[in-house]
């Protein structure tokens, strides 16, 4: 699907307003794309939904529909999900640059914090763009198998955007319509519990619509896929769980549909754990949904098909900015001769992809850089065509293993993270650790390295054993924050002077844990007449 996020972008969604009593004024315009033609032809109705996909993909750029033109400066999800967690440091060139992202490591975050205000502006885009198609896709006359097809995909992806806004802001409005002028100034915000029901209520809609992964064509692998849908409704299950569970939620409802994703058999463990974030592992049999990028001449802006996430995180002595710099305590965190360690870490004269990587400590907080953001340097540097992984199958096992822990079923989940621990055993190195090269190197690591949990274990201990493992399986991919928030150890993870920031932010909701919220942007929510979050 790489190639859809370049076809879109010469899209251009109007909607004719006019009136009056001739009727050679009622006749659509000759070409010209309309909601009201939109959904009569297939080909206009999928760039519709790709123009949904590309939102996802935004890194930085105008804030949509703004006639003014207000900028909105870079957003990524490394930025919370990483950043904000004890598996990394800022990095940069110095520590004063980019001090937006110190805000966000230490509590100290404004109304106007950039990255911030840029996570809410393009989720609200991508929301209304998804409208569109929900909205009025049933009037079409496009095929009806299409038709359910791009409904589910659409539904995926506002889930897809709410999820994004609640875990940051709590509660939001909620809009499954675009809210006319006369309506903008008087939206209401939902509760938490209530934003959840929503995204549940979509994805489940989005599961029952959506074909499985094997039932599309080659050129349309990365769309939302039935797996997907089903993969982020345990997710987002597993998050209420331990925060806001206003739902009423349960383990066995992670259990059930976790379960029912492994026994799709769509879905399997890449065989190689160090292939799994380059060109070779996009869209692999381990993908359940990843964002897709690709490479072009252009530079910063909506414009460009390719993402700018590469080179905010490369060693600044090739051709990156240095940020997001992993610490010790991941380091730390892998058992020795774990393969995924190299996989993960640059340390200081690594070769990478071939290429040397020496680490400027004047210009790197840690001595460590991210090797699963690192790419050679694309045509544009801005344009990193490295698609992102969200969702993996290793992650459904590990979810459904830690259902069965807190349903009583150790042995089960022994079994599941044993699964997850044999791949990495038996991956090679990452490519190119070698001058000039780009193989995939044996490890060598000895017998026993990475031996399988022991099948007793059970309790507290065996819930640490699968957090470990969800630590280093997914490190620096944005997962850590909200695995520590959810678990409840979030807080104790922090500084003091930092806690008692965050804890000033904390949601006032009936929670399972504690968890602070970021703030709301302050034109929107005066304009919006939302309430701001506490502390802010």
């Amino acid at each position: 699907m790489k190639s859809t996020r370049a076809a879109l972008l010469g899209l251009l969604l109007t909607t004719i307003l006019s009136s009056g009593c001739e009727s050679f004024l009622d006749k659509e315009p000759l070409g010209t794309t309309t909601q009201d033609n939109l959904f009569k032809d297939p080909t206009n109705a999928v760039q519709a939904i790709n123009a949904v996909y590309d939102v996802a993909a935004w890194d930085q750029g105008p804030k949509w529909g703004d006639p003014s033109g207000q900028y909105v400066a870079q957003t990524y999800e490394w930025m919370f999900g990483d950043l904000m967690t004890d598996d990394a440091e800022k990095g940069g060139s110095s520590p004063s640059d980019f001090l937006s992202l110190i805000e966000l490591k230490t509590w100290n975050i404004p109304p106007s914090n950039p990255p911030v205000t840029t996570l809410w502006v393009h989720s609200f885009t991508g929301i209304a763009r998804a409208n569109t198609v929900i909205n009025n896709i049933d009037a079409g006359t496009i095929d009806a198998a299409l038709k359910s097809r791009l409904r589910g995909e659409a539904l995926f992806l506002r889930a897809y955007f709410y999820f994004n806004l609640v875990k940051g802001f709590g509660g939001v409005p909620l809009f499954d319509k675009t809210p006319t002028p006369t309506e903008a100034p008087n939206v209401t915000r939902a509760t938490i519990a209530q934003t959840y029901a929503f995204i549940e209520k979509d994805l489940k809609e989005a599961a029952s619509l959506l074909p499985e992964k094997s039932a599309y064509a080659a050129a349309d692998l990365g769309r939302a896929t039935k797996g997907a849908a089903n993969g982020y409704l345990a997710r987002v299950i597993m998050y209420q769980l331990g925060t806001v569970n206003g739902n009423n939620h349960t383990w066995q409802e992670v259990y059930d549909i976790t379960s029912g994703v492994i026994s799709s058999n769509q879905y399997s463990l890449l065989a190689n754990y160090a292939a799994i974030h380059q060109e070779i592992g996009e869209n692999s049999s381990e993908s359940l949904f990843e964002i897709q990028f690709a490479t072009s001449n252009d530079g910063y802006g909506p414009i460009s098909v390719g993402t700018t996430s590469n080179i905010f995180q490369n060693n600044r002595r090739t051709f990156g900015y240095g940020f997001n710099n992993p610490t010790q305590s991941l380091v730390d965190e892998f058992e020795p001769n774990d393969p995924r360690r190299e996989v993960t870490i640059i340390k200081n004269n690594d070769i990478v992809l071939g290429i040397l990587n020496p680490v400027d400590l004047t210009q790197n907080a840690t001595g460590y850089f991210n090797r699963k953001a690192a790419i050679i340097a694309p045509n544009a540097p801005e344009s990193g065509p490295q698609n992102i992984r969200k969702l993996r199958y290793a992650d459904i096992l590990l979810m459904k293993a830690e259902a069965a822990a807190q349903l009583n079923r150790p042995a089960e989940a022994v079994a599941l993270v044993n699964q997850v621990r044999q791949r990495a055993r038996v991956s090679t190195r990452p490519p190119g650790t070698r001058l000039g090269t780009l193989t995939y190197d044996p490890t060598n690591a000895p017998a026993g390295t990475l031996p399988d949990l022991a099948a007793g274990l059970s309790g507290q201990a065996l819930l640490n054993a699968i957090w470990h493992e969800r630590r280093v399986e997914f490190g620096e991919e944005s997962l850590r924050l909200w695995d520590l928030i959810r678990t409840g150890r979030y807080m104790s993870s922090l500084p003091p002077e930092v806690r008692a920031r965050a804890m000033s932010h904390v949601a006032t909701e009936t929670s399972v844990n504690p968890f602070p919220l970021l703030p709301i942007s302050l034109n929107d929510a005066q304009s919006w007449k939302v309430p701001q979050n506490p502390g802010y």
